[in-house]
């Protein structure tokens, strides 16, 4: 069998698992107390520097900003692998609440199943004419129009053909529209890398036993093992290729990069094991970002997320959270 045809197997093979584990899933954004936690306390104010309420507000605001950048009465928008659709509906009632009606945003996705639920959420909410559903495969698709805007929110860490996209969409996007996003750009399949493995080990041993348990894989770790979840589907698959590929292509015109270490203990595996209101539960997780912050801002370790917005031009001006820079943000250790 030839090696390419070995490799189209593998890929649809990995393409059925990532399709069927999101099939029943009606809320992929489900996250524990203990993250809601450290995301108002730490995340929010980041966000509110730059005057975004939260996500939602930020895909909205970003969007309109397009809109008038670009002139365009009439916009077309698009959000790269949309999921169910509950924040593209979102976006779409916050930007009718701002006094526009005539937009529509094409929410691309490979999975049926959401895109349905997208469908069935657009018409219960009332902006079914502002959203165009698009079931296609993000890492083979070939735009037929110009947009105003482009999102991806949690989308491109799926993504196996990332320099076909990435062209794709500043082939696209028009001159001063906005490529806008929120993602992970850690290691890939979520993975640590050794300068950060340490510091998770670290703190892992003043965790109790009880909070070793990893939800996700329903087994204890009494050392934290640094699971490759990309293994089986597309979960993380070239998260770390992300942001290098991005600065290849475009200019940052806002970058939010933050949070490393604290990723272990607040998501979905060992989060729930906490308690949002104990005072030594918070008090750990405050430590957590502490050393995160020092850690980045040092150079010691990368960020594992970003908010982004992006042009395919040079901007005039660039925002850079707590002075973090994409170009600082990317990996440079063997």
């Amino acid at each position: 069998m030839s090696s390419k045809r070995t490799s189209d197997l593998a890929y649809e093979a990995k393409l059925a698992v990532e399709t069927q584990i999101y099939k029943d899933v009606p809320d992929i954004h489900i996250l524990p107390p203990i993250f809601h936690y450290w995301s108002d306390k730490y995340l929010r104010p980041m966000l509110e520097e730059y005057e975004i309420n939260n996500f939602d507000h930020f895909f909205a605001k970003y969007f309109m900003e397009s809109a008038k950048a670009c002139d365009d009465n009439k916009p077309a928008f698009i959000s790269i692998g949309a999921g169910n659709c509950e924040t593209e509906v979102r976006v779409a009632k916050l930007i009718r609440d701002n006094g526009h009606t005539d937009f529509v945003i094409e929410c691309l996705e490979m999975n049926p199943s959401m895109l349905q639920r997208g469908r069935e959420m657009a018409e219960r909410e009332g902006v079914s004419q502002n959203l165009d559903f698009n079931q296609a495969d993000f890492n083979k698709w070939k735009s037929t129009k110009r947009y105003t805007g482009v999102m991806a929110n949690q989308s491109l860490h799926h993504v196996l053909n990332l320099e076909g996209l990435f062209d794709e969409i500043k082939e696209s996007l028009k001159p001063l529209g906005y490529f806008i996003t929120h993602d992970m750009i850690g290691r890939n399949g979520h993975q640590r890398w050794p300068e950060a493995l340490k510091e998770v080990h670290r703190f892992w041993k003043e965790l109790p036993p009880e909070y070793r348990y990893n939800r996700q894989l329903n087994r204890h770790e009494e050392l934290y093992d640094n699971w490759d979840c990309s293994i089986e589907g597309f979960e993380g698959v070239r998260a770390q290729d992300i942001l290098p590929l991005l600065l290849e292509r475009f200019d940052f015109h806002l970058f939010i990069g933050f949070a490393n270490v604290v990723d272990v203990f607040i998501d979905r595996g060992f989060g729930h094991n906490f308690n949002a209101d104990q005072e030594w539960d918070r008090a750990f997780v405050d430590q957590l970002h502490a050393f995160d912050e020092q850690a980045l801002k040092a150079g010691l370790f990368t960020p594992t997320h970003m908010v982004a917005v992006m042009t395919t031009q040079p901007c005039s001006q660039h925002l850079y959270s707590r002075g973090l820079s994409p170009e600082w943000s990317v990996r440079k250790l063997g």
